[in-house]
């Protein structure tokens, strides 16, 4: 086996000008280039069993390796995570289509107990683990909008959040649900700043749990509150749908249906906002992110999103990429995991391990990688919509309104 993956490694080196190094389990190394100067990373097998998997499985081989401590990545990890998106490493190897096949099988979210599971295992690993490298002002855990002149992720957090209330031109006293919800960090600033009722919707235990204690700390139940619930479970309506960082997690064959939910979740006339990662095209989601990360995700086309609202009646007013945003924001969580991850190794040790350590720093700089890639079918889509058509009188002609101020100050959660 070392000589197929030594041959796929040698081709994907002579593709790159990124100079990498790799060191198999008989000590033997490859480097594609002659440059007598440090390589931007080493890939080092410590097993002959970590050969195997990669030849077999590729870029998913390689990383199934280095969680399980049978490889280890020496060096710049993002520059890593470059080379395998421009050499087309990451391509993902027939046999992991059938693994990826086989997951959407056993882990799909048809159900919703099993897509209540499936958010559990992400969204449930609690607020203190959280806290340590999201922003402090708002927790939100979605592609923040660095504005010009913007120097830190709170900044450009509160500037995300106040971005989708003026899309949706937030008004006093307008009901408003947040399909998703999260730490609830959207809804604090909409009833503040914008006197709005919110309610959050959102299946995860442990983040209504956390949404409801900070409501009665802050004083704010005649105003705010948040259902546990399926996205799919819609109870009423309101005037106003924000839904940011949702639909990813929807589930390959469920966009329809929450797309459906968005609709029947706005009253008629209302105005709303759909806040998502999605592809250019039609593509598998990657098996890392679903096998490790996101169990049930699927990142759905713009196309087929769209697609979806006019099938439900929803009138598309704006659609904004803000893929850039998301290489900025990735960089800044990645920074503050590394920073802090001693705090959170001793928050649980046993849940917050090695191997979890690996998996969350692949994930957060393979995701900015993922997303700076010249070549990348990946966006981050805001679309703003209306359920029946806009006039002059009802909408802003141009974006102008979006732009006229600056964004108010961030609030600051109490220690």
């Amino acid at each position: 086996m070392k000589t197929l993956i030594d041959s796929r490694l040698r081709a994907i080196g002579a593709r790159s000008t990124i100079p990498l190094r790799v060191v198999y389990a008989d000590r033997s190394e490859y480097r594609n280039t002659e440059s007598a100067g440090e390589p931007a990373f080493t890939l080092r097998f410590n097993s002959a069993r970590a050969q195997w998997r990669a030849a077999l499985f590729g870029h998913i081989g390689v990383l199934d390796g280095y969680f399980d401590g049978e490889i280890d990545i020496e060096g710049d990890l993002a520059r890593m995570f470059a080379l395998g998106l421009e050499t087309g490493f990451s391509t993902p190897a027939p046999t992991v289509r059938v693994r990826n096949w086989w997951h959407e099988v056993t882990k799909n979210n048809a159900t919703i107990a099993r897509a209540k599971d499936n958010a559990r295992f992400h969204y449930g690993l609690g607020a203190d683990f959280y806290r340590y490298w999201l922003d402090r002002a708002l927790m939100m855990y979605t592609c923040a909008y660095w504005r010009e002149g913007t120097k830190t992720v709170e900044q450009a957090q509160v500037n995300k959040v106040d971005h989708v209330c003026r899309k949706v031109l937030l008004k006093p006293g307008e009901t408003v649900v947040d399909i998703g919800c999260g730490f609830g960090g959207f809804m604090f600033h909409a009833a503040q700043h914008y006197g709005v009722k919110a309610t959050g919707v959102n299946t995860t235990t442990e983040q209504v749990d956390w949404v409801r204690e900070e409501i009665a700390r802050r004083g704010l139940q005649q105003q705010l509150d948040v259902r546990e619930a399926d996205f799919r479970e819609v109870d009423r309506q309101y005037d106003k749908v924000v839904s940011i960082g949702v639909l990813e997690h929807a589930g390959r064959d469920q966009i329809d249906a929450v797309v459906k939910a968005h609709a029947d979740f706005l009253k008629p006339g209302g105005l709303g906002m759909l806040h998502f990662i999605g592809h250019v095209g039609q593509y598998p989601t990657e098996f890392f992110i679903r096998q490790h990360v996101f169990p049930g995700g699927w990142i759905p086309s713009l196309t087929e999103t769209l697609d979806a609202m006019d099938k439900y009646g929803l009138e598309i007013i704006d659609i904004e990429n803000l893929r850039r945003h998301y290489v900025l924001t990735l960089e800044a969580w990645a920074e503050r995991f590394d920073a802090n991850w001693e705090r959170i190794h001793a928050l649980n040790p046993a849940k917050f391990d090695e191997r979890f350590r690996r998996i969350w720093r692949t994930y957060l700089i393979g995701c900015a990688e993922m997303f700076r890639a010249s070549g990348g079918i990946t966006g981050l889509y805001q679309i703003t919509f209306g359920k029946g058509r806009r006039t002059p009188q009802t909408y802003p002609m141009s974006r102008a309104f979006l732009y006229e101020s600056a964004a108010v100050a961030p609030l600051v959660r109490a220690a």
